[in-house]
Protein backbone atom coordinates (compact mmCIF):
# COMPACT_ATOMS: atom_id res chain seq x y z
CA UNK A 1 0.00 0.00 0.00
CA UNK A 2 1.24 3.34 -0.86
CA UNK A 3 2.04 5.89 1.78
CA UNK A 4 -0.69 7.85 0.55
CA UNK A 5 -3.39 5.20 1.43
CA UNK A 6 -1.43 4.23 4.61
CA UNK A 7 -2.20 8.19 5.38
CA UNK A 8 -5.60 8.15 4.38
CA UNK A 9 -6.40 4.63 6.53
CA UNK A 10 -4.73 6.02 9.32
CA UNK A 11 -6.83 9.08 9.15
CA UNK A 12 -9.89 6.90 10.56
CA UNK A 13 -7.67 5.92 13.59
CA UNK A 14 -7.01 9.03 14.57
CA UNK A 15 -10.88 9.33 14.19
CA UNK A 16 -11.18 6.14 16.75
CA UNK A 17 -8.45 7.62 18.94
CA UNK A 18 -11.05 11.54 19.36
CA UNK A 19 -13.57 9.01 20.20
CA UNK A 20 -11.38 8.22 22.89
CA UNK A 21 -10.53 11.05 24.54
CA UNK A 22 -14.28 12.89 24.44
CA UNK A 23 -14.85 9.75 26.70
CA UNK A 24 -11.90 10.37 28.95
CA UNK A 25 -10.02 7.35 27.71
CA UNK A 26 -6.34 7.64 26.36
CA UNK A 27 -6.36 8.60 22.70
CA UNK A 28 -5.40 5.84 20.75
CA UNK A 29 -7.32 3.96 17.70
CA UNK A 30 -7.25 1.36 15.45
CA UNK A 31 -8.86 -0.08 12.39
CA UNK A 32 -7.88 -3.43 10.40
CA UNK A 33 -8.61 -2.98 6.62
CA UNK A 34 -8.41 -6.04 4.57
CA UNK A 35 -8.53 -5.82 0.98
CA UNK A 36 -9.27 -2.21 0.90
CA UNK A 37 -12.28 -2.37 3.33
CA UNK A 38 -12.31 -1.49 7.17
CA UNK A 39 -12.90 -4.96 8.93
CA UNK A 40 -12.62 -3.43 12.13
CA UNK A 41 -12.48 0.09 14.06
CA UNK A 42 -12.04 0.12 17.93
CA UNK A 43 -10.44 3.34 20.72
CA UNK A 44 -9.38 2.94 23.55
CA UNK A 45 -12.06 1.52 26.40
CA UNK A 46 -9.72 0.88 29.38
CA UNK A 47 -11.15 3.46 31.98
CA UNK A 48 -14.88 2.64 30.55
CA UNK A 49 -14.69 -0.99 30.71
CA UNK A 50 -12.35 -1.65 33.78
CA UNK A 51 -10.21 -3.62 31.63
CA UNK A 52 -6.61 -3.35 31.31
CA UNK A 53 -6.77 -5.42 28.14
CA UNK A 54 -9.38 -2.94 26.39
CA UNK A 55 -6.49 -0.98 24.40
CA UNK A 56 -7.72 -0.39 20.49
CA UNK A 57 -6.00 -2.78 18.86
CA UNK A 58 -7.30 -5.61 21.24
CA UNK A 59 -10.68 -4.78 20.37
CA UNK A 60 -10.53 -4.05 16.85
CA UNK A 61 -8.52 -8.14 16.27
CA UNK A 62 -11.21 -9.58 18.10
CA UNK A 63 -14.10 -7.37 16.03
CA UNK A 64 -12.25 -8.15 13.01
CA UNK A 65 -11.74 -11.69 13.61
CA UNK A 66 -15.62 -12.18 14.43
CA UNK A 67 -16.10 -9.94 11.51
CA UNK A 68 -14.52 -12.59 8.97
CA UNK A 69 -15.03 -15.59 11.03
CA UNK A 70 -11.62 -16.65 11.29
CA UNK A 71 -9.14 -16.09 14.32
CA UNK A 72 -6.09 -15.15 11.28
CA UNK A 73 -6.18 -11.87 9.86
CA UNK A 74 -4.26 -13.02 6.85
CA UNK A 75 -3.80 -9.98 4.29
CA UNK A 76 -4.89 -7.44 6.88
CA UNK A 77 -3.39 -4.32 7.83
CA UNK A 78 -3.61 -2.91 11.20
CA UNK A 79 -3.65 0.97 11.84
CA UNK A 80 -2.86 2.34 14.80
CA UNK A 81 -2.17 5.80 16.20
CA UNK A 82 0.68 4.77 18.61
CA UNK A 83 3.24 2.28 18.92
CA UNK A 84 1.49 -0.86 19.99
CA UNK A 85 2.53 -1.93 23.14
CA UNK A 86 4.18 -5.78 24.15
CA UNK A 87 0.20 -7.71 24.23
CA UNK A 88 -0.41 -6.25 21.48
CA UNK A 89 2.05 -6.59 19.04
CA UNK A 90 1.98 -9.74 20.72
CA UNK A 91 -1.56 -10.01 19.52
CA UNK A 92 -0.97 -8.98 16.24
CA UNK A 93 1.10 -11.75 15.58
CA UNK A 94 -1.37 -14.39 17.17
CA UNK A 95 -3.95 -12.63 14.59
CA UNK A 96 -1.09 -13.28 11.86
CA UNK A 97 -1.93 -9.66 10.31
CA UNK A 98 0.46 -8.46 7.29
CA UNK A 99 1.57 -5.19 8.22
CA UNK A 100 0.77 -2.47 11.02
CA UNK A 101 1.13 0.93 10.26
CA UNK A 102 1.48 3.39 13.07
CA UNK A 103 1.49 7.07 13.79
CA UNK A 104 3.45 8.17 16.78
CA UNK A 105 6.35 6.21 19.29
CA UNK A 106 5.73 5.06 22.49
CA UNK A 107 8.88 5.56 24.66
CA UNK A 108 7.97 3.85 27.44
CA UNK A 109 6.11 1.12 25.74
CA UNK A 110 6.51 0.99 22.37
CA UNK A 111 7.00 -3.04 21.23
CA UNK A 112 7.13 -3.38 17.71
CA UNK A 113 10.22 -0.42 17.13
CA UNK A 114 11.28 1.07 20.31
CA UNK A 115 11.63 -1.47 22.84
CA UNK A 116 11.04 -4.34 21.58
CA UNK A 117 10.85 -5.98 17.57
CA UNK A 118 7.99 -8.00 18.15
CA UNK A 119 6.42 -8.80 14.45
CA UNK A 120 9.75 -9.05 13.41
CA UNK A 121 11.80 -10.84 15.62
CA UNK A 122 12.91 -14.24 13.49
CA UNK A 123 12.38 -16.51 16.27
CA UNK A 124 8.38 -16.13 16.04
CA UNK A 125 6.16 -18.31 13.95
CA UNK A 126 4.88 -15.13 11.83
CA UNK A 127 6.13 -11.82 11.56
CA UNK A 128 4.61 -8.47 9.98
CA UNK A 129 5.86 -5.66 8.17
CA UNK A 130 6.03 -2.32 10.16
CA UNK A 131 5.80 1.33 8.93
CA UNK A 132 6.11 3.66 11.70
CA UNK A 133 5.39 7.66 11.87
CA UNK A 134 2.48 8.02 9.47
CA UNK A 135 1.04 11.09 10.74
CA UNK A 136 3.29 10.75 13.48
CA UNK A 137 3.18 14.91 14.68
CA UNK A 138 -0.74 14.71 14.90
CA UNK A 139 -1.15 11.33 16.84
CA UNK A 140 1.75 12.78 19.12
CA UNK A 141 -0.27 15.88 19.79
CA UNK A 142 -3.65 13.94 20.12
CA UNK A 143 -1.67 12.25 23.07
CA UNK A 144 -0.21 15.61 23.81
CA UNK A 145 -2.76 17.78 24.56
CA UNK A 146 -5.18 14.72 26.71
CA UNK A 147 -1.92 14.62 29.14
CA UNK A 148 -1.61 18.21 29.30
CA UNK A 149 -5.40 19.09 30.53
CA UNK A 150 -5.00 15.60 32.82
CA UNK A 151 -2.18 17.77 34.65
CA UNK A 152 -4.48 20.72 34.49
CA UNK A 153 -7.08 18.89 36.09
CA UNK A 154 -4.67 17.22 38.94
CA UNK A 155 -5.57 14.26 37.71
CA UNK A 156 -1.78 12.47 36.26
Amino acid sequence: MSPTGDAAWIEHAIAEAKKAAAMGEVPVGCVIVMDEKILARAHNLRESEKDPTAHAEMIAIRSAARSIDDQRLNGATAYVTLEPCAMCAGALVHARVDRVVYGCTDPKGGAVHTLFSIGRDERLNHRFEVEAGVRAEECAALLRSFFEALRAQGKK
